[in-house]
């Protein structure tokens, strides 16, 4: 099998955080170390590629909006509890502001759910190991980190799969368009 070429198994399109052009359809991939059956690799035509990178780079979307939602909510949160637990409970300032902001705890616990969701969902397509999950998870719950993080993942998710849509079109003999 040609390297230039994409690979399949089976199961939903992800892709290999290798700098390469595989496109993987099972959590078990040969360019991973995985083991599958001999032959079982079957060769991907453009539109399930161009599918494929279709699908992660909107699971990236999805992620920055949940990224920088979860940011500023977490910082909302910050100053929330620094006026609760610092100023209302540690210097005695009038809590008559507490109704009014007792629902952010709650509306921040949701949207970090919703941005594990993204979170793992771009982790699965772009395949990488559980360090960067950690990473991204910790990143909802830290301040600032969550906006620099968003800023770092983009443009390497950017780059990787614009080498990926470059290298497949010379692949494919140079017929893909360029996106800009």
């Amino acid at each position: 099998m040609a390297q230039g070429l994409s690979h399949v198994f089976a199961a939903s399109v992800r892709i290999c955080a290798d700098d390469h052009t595989r496109i993987c359809r099972d959590v078990v991939c040969s360019c991973r170390g995985g083991a599958g059956a001999p032959g079982a690799a079957a060769q991907v035509g453009d539109a399930t590629i161009q599918d494929a990178i279709g699908k992660a780079r909107r699971s990236l979307g999805r992620y920055r909006v949940m990224a920088l939602i979860t940011g500023v909510m977490l910082l909302i949160l910050c100053v929330e509890m620094i006026y609760k637990y610092g100023l209302v409970q540690g210097l005695g300032v009038s809590d008559g502001l507490l109704p009014y902001i007792e629902w952010i705890p709650f509306a921040h616990g949701w949207i970090y759910v919703l941005y594990l969701v993204t979170v793992v969902d771009l982790w699965s397509k772009m395949r990488w190991g559980l360090g960067r999950l950690v990473t991204l998870v910790l990143a909802g719950v830290v301040p600032v980190m969550s906006f620099v993080l968003e800023k770092r993942v983009v443009a390497d998710v950017g780059a990787r799969l614009d080498a990926l849509e470059q290298r497949h079109a010379g692949v494919a003999g140079g017929t893909g368009t360029e996106q800009g």
